[in-house]
């Protein structure tokens, strides 16, 4: 058996190296896994880019890569990963890469606090794979860029037989989405206002970012809402709205414009912003009718002026699911929204998300759009990465098509 494995290692900006390291050695509750697929991150590029991601800075080696999927190949010694989580050698899994400490009173709510499920996504001694967070109290959480890698079994979640090793990888920021869907409270939206006839009573929803993980939202949305939902896609590249209408994420498509002169001040910077929610409220659906005020609006972005549009599309009485993360510094009408009531809500990662996504991906739900299309580009091997780096840091490849979520088989 081998000894070593290979790792893909960043050791500065746009510094990747192969190298060997150590089998991982199994503690009695671990699973030890073959990784298959992995997808490229926005945050992974942010660390291959600068060698930080925001005000997180790299302090040592560190190997990226979170959205994974693989095979088992052995298990720890105790009875609790077969009787406990079901687990056995040569079970496919996708891994939840973050790992709680599962003691404080956000792992584990507190009897009468009213929290049904607990939020171990915001537990302050998580430790992330592929993460620098936490410096310097602990080394940072190495990624699964690698060969192998040993994970508890309690974070590795099986895959049924229809669903492959890239959508057990796509599992990850599809939990981003079912999460943040969950916090917006979509399913009973869609109970409150369902009814066909009138394009009043459907729940309308916004999405800023046509990104993978924005596409995500409005394929959850869809697939919540049975497919009554009208869905709004907002994006700087008209391509990519384009690709979102087309493939059935969203029904309509909005094209954010590009100001002739930058605004400067705050008067100009919002006058804009009511612009663009202007742009959302026209936008056309079936039959020519428009849009208007939106009931939740996904901002996938982090752009200011996304979440100032944001505060101005959305109705009385809306919610706001702050996703995209960009300048922690921000300038919002914050009067628009308290005015109507507009809830602003954070969304970090996920928490009890994994089986509700992994159902979703074995259900074969029609309202679901086809999430392989998503997949726009492959790599090939450890040797591979820094070229699927470059690729995923691109708006389209060299014949033209869109970048929008990049894998790396191994």
């Amino acid at each position: 058996m081998a000894t070593t494995i290979k790792a893909s290692v960043l050791h500065g900006a746009r510094d990747l190296r192969v190298e060997s390291r150590p089998l991982p050695s199994l503690s009695p509750t671990d699973v030890l896994i073959s990784i298959k697929s992995t997808g490229l991150c926005g945050s992974d590029l942010h660390y291959y880019t600068h060698f930080r991601n925001g005000d997180i800075q790299v302090h040592e080696p560190l190997t990226l890569g979170h959205e994974s999927s693989g095979i088992i190949t052995a298990i720890g010694s105790s009875s609790s990963i077969s009787s406990d989580f079901g687990l056995k050698v040569g079970d496919r899994v996708a891994l939840e890469v973050g790992q709680p400490c599962e003691v404080c009173e956000l792992c584990s709510p507190a009897s009468g606090s009213g929290e049904k499920e607990s939020r171990y996504n915001i537990c302050r001694a998580m430790r992330f794979r592929s993460s620098a967070k936490g410096w310097p109290q602990f080394s940072h959480a190495q990624g699964t860029l690698q060969e192998v890698v040993a994970h508890p079994a309690k974070w590795c979640h099986k895959l049924p037989d229809a669903v492959d090793y890239t959508m057990g990888a796509l599992a990850e920021p599809l939990a981003v989405a079912m999460h943040a869907a969950g916090r917006a409270q979509i399913a009973s939206l869609a109970g409150r206002l369902q009814g066909k006839d009138s394009s009043s009573r459907a729940a309308k929803i916004l999405v800023f970012g046509a990104g993978a993980v924005g596409l995500l939202c409005a394929a959850v949305c869809k697939s919540i809402t049975k497919g009554d939902a009208i869905v709004v896609i907002a994006d700087i590249q008209a391509d990519r709205v384009k690709f979102a209408v087309e493939n059935g994420f969203a029904d309509a498509a909005v094209v954010v414009p590009v100001p002739e002169k930058r605004p400067e001040t705050i008067e100009e910077k919002l006058e804009y912003a009511k612009g663009v929610a202007e742009r959302v409220k026209a936008a056309e659906v079936v039959e020519g009718r428009q849009v208007g005020e939106v009931n939740v609006t996904f901002e996938c972005t982090g752009v200011e002026s996304c979440l100032q549009s944001s505060i101005y599309a959305t109705a009385p009485g809306g919610k706001i699911m702050i996703i995209g993360m960009g300048n922690p510094i921000q300038t919002l009408p914050i009067s628009a929204a308290s005015l109507k009531e507009v809830d602003l809500l954070g969304v970090f990662r996920y928490a009890n998300a994994y089986p509700k996504v992994i159902e979703l991906l074995a259900s074969g739900d029609p309202h679901l759009p086809d999430l392989s299309r998503l997949v726009t580009q492959r790599y090939n091997g450890l040797e591979s990465i820094p070229k699927a780096f470059d690729m995923a840091a691109s708006v389209k490849d060299d014949e033209g098509n869109l970048v929008l979520k990049v894998m790396v088989d191994m």
